[in-house]
């Protein structure tokens, strides 16, 4: 029975991995064909006169150059903020319990249900008063805790045996020093894990910079792609399709060098030693 069900298996997998794959093929063959034959009659899974003028069109007209740069900036940074919130917040849910950690990681579990959309509001009206409307901060700030990052790392760290915390607690290591020297390398994958999924959000959001970056040297790589979808003067779908080739590759890169990381991560129970 084994015999039969290999194959099937891996035949349903190949085929899974090729109705996932297809759509970014299809991405890079429009970002590489010409215009008139981006739509055609038939089948042609190649085009017939490749050529590169989308990505020059891309990287010149929506000055993605410009606008990657300032994806990173935003992305690093949120990612730092979180981080230092993020990972002392879920050191003390998982590790120092007391009467009011229960409560305080049912809180946490009650933001998760709240959708983002919800406060981007009166996120918008607090940043215009505070007159850091379209500014590097208004990308930054709102989203420098994550409790979805609590709870990732909380749970990576349950983990940890208590043993470890009594035994550095004997050798005098501080709350601090506990953190850094025992916990946070422990948790490592929850934290990669995290790091990724939180670089691989803001990259690609598209909702709060457009409601906050007015500027066009704030655009982010998302807005910059959407000068190619002006309804107006018609759409440029070789250059949207370079531009989201190479708006894509840094994460497809990142998520290649930290797989196996965000995978153990994601799993929530394995810590290092």
């Amino acid at each position: 029975m084994s015999r039969t069900r290999r194959p099937a298996r891996w035949a349903f997998l190949a085929v899974a991995v090729v109705v996932a794959l297809f759509p970014f093929y299809w991405m890079l063959r429009t970002s590489v064909a010409p215009a008139d034959e981006v739509f055609f009659d038939g089948i042609s899974f190649l085009p017939q006169n490749p050529t590169l003028t989308g990505y020059a069109r891309a990287w010149t007209q929506g000055n993605l150059g410009q606008a990657m740069g300032v994806g990173v900036i935003v992305t690093l940074g949120i990612l730092a903020l979180q981080l230092l919130t993020v990972v002392p917040a879920a050191f003390v849910l998982a590790k120092h319990r007391r009467r009011w950690t229960g409560k305080a990681f049912g809180f946490v579990l009650l933001c998760l249900l709240v959708p983002t959309q919800v406060t981007m509001i009166p996120l918008f009206i607090g940043l215009n008063q505070a007159g850091l409307a379209d500014t590097l901060a208004s990308l930054i700030l709102p989203f420098s805790t994550s409790v979805l990052g609590i709870f990732m790392i909380r749970q990576q760290m349950m983990a940890i045996p208590d043993a470890l915390m009594e035994a550095a607690a004997m050798d005098g290591l501080g709350p601090v020093r506990t953190l850094l020297g025992v916990a946070v390398p422990m948790a490592r994958p929850g934290i990669a894990a995290f790091s990724v999924y939180s670089i691989f959000v803001h990259w690609n959001d598209y909702m709060w910079p457009l409601l906050v970056a007015r500027s066009p040297e704030l655009s982010t790589p998302p807005l910059a792609l959407a000068i190619f979808q002006d309804a107006a003067t018609g759409f440029d779908y070789g250059a949207l399709a370079a531009g989201a080739t190479l708006v894509t590759l840094p994460i497809v890169l990142l998520f290649l060098v930290a797989q196996k990381q965000f995978v153990r991560g994601m799993s929530g129970t394995e810590v290092t030693g």
